[in-house]
């Protein structure tokens, strides 16, 4: 794997993680239609996933951290009264809304990635993200006097609308379906505006991804990676930082000033980019 190779994964991996077009997605499907030659059996692979997952949860830490340092705070006891009350309510349904993806991909994870890890699969299903991103769309504003009530914070969330939330991030197990795109579709079906689901999305994806940063991290303890392998990984990670800082703070101030159709152009961008890919590797298949 190249330097360049490298940089523009990363890229890609700080974007996609969290733009609602589906990282896995790009990721399966991409390097097919460039014909890169390198797989996951590759020595570089591993560490520059870790890596990258690292950067990308620390770009997020960074934009969020004054959410999670009054959730902490009042963990500690160091807020009271409503504020703590607050930042207990929070944690509990970050916690809830974790559960489903926790049960559900420790059994089927390995499955779905088998069956549907294809670059033809993974075009497939981001035609299908697209189709619900728009979907979720049109349901919420022909509906908008249930589901959109502007002033809604987090807290405001039930215990059941963080289960919805968590179930719907489970989506994301079938490559090209989006996490943040299922999630903030998810909070928008519970009565969320676009800029509070993507927050609720976000802060849900800080343990997701700490989460496989460790996982993947624990296989390179029998082998670890040579000095300029690592060295690699770590120019990736700072990319996937800087990249995934900078699409956080695009996206939030995007659903902020776009709350009646925010999801609806990256619905059309996955239609057109997944189903322009299915022909792609169709002919070249």
């Amino acid at each position: 794997m190249t330097l360049m190779q490298v940089i523009l994964i990363a890229i890609l991996q700080g974007m996609t993680e969290l733009f609602p077009v589906s990282s896995l997605g790009h990721g399966v499907v991409l390097p097919a239609l460039l014909h890169w030659s390198f797989s996951t059996r590759d020595e570089m692979f591993l560490p520059l996933l870790v890596m990258l997952h690292l950067g990308t949860s620390i770009a997020l830490l960074a934009f969020f951290w004054k959410d999670w340092l009054a959730i902490f705070r009042g963990v500690l006891g160091i807020d009271t009264g409503q504020r703590r009350v607050e930042s207990f309510r929070i944690l509990f349904l970050l916690i809830i809304a974790t559960i489903p993806a926790v049960i559900i991909g420790g059994v089927f994870e390995h499955l779905l990635k088998q069956l549907f890890g294809a670059p033809q699969a993974a075009a497939a299903f981001l035609v299908v993200n697209g189709l619900m991103l728009i979907g979720v769309e049109r349901l919420r504003e022909r509906n908008r006097r249930r589901f959109a009530d502007t002033h809604r914070p987090v807290a405001s969330l039930t215990a059941r609308d963080a289960v919805v939330i968590g179930l719907c991030q489970c989506l994301a197990f079938f490559p090209g379906i989006s996490r943040s795109g299922a999630t903030i579709a998810g909070g928008l079906l519970r009565g969320l505006p676009h800029d509070v689901a993507a927050r609720f999305s976000f802060l849900m994806a800080e343990p997701v991804i700490i989460a496989a940063t460790v996982r993947e991290a624990l296989k390179l303890r029998h082998t670890p990676p040579e000095p300029g392998v690592m060295h690699m990984a770590m120019i990736g990670a700072v990319v996937a930082g800087i990249t995934g800082l900078v699409s956080t703070f695009v996206l939030m101030r995007w659903f902020r000033e776009h709350d009646s159709w925010a999801l609806t152009p990256f619905g059309f961008y996955c239609i057109l980019f997944g189903g322009g890919s299915l022909m792609l590797l169709h002919l070249a298949g």
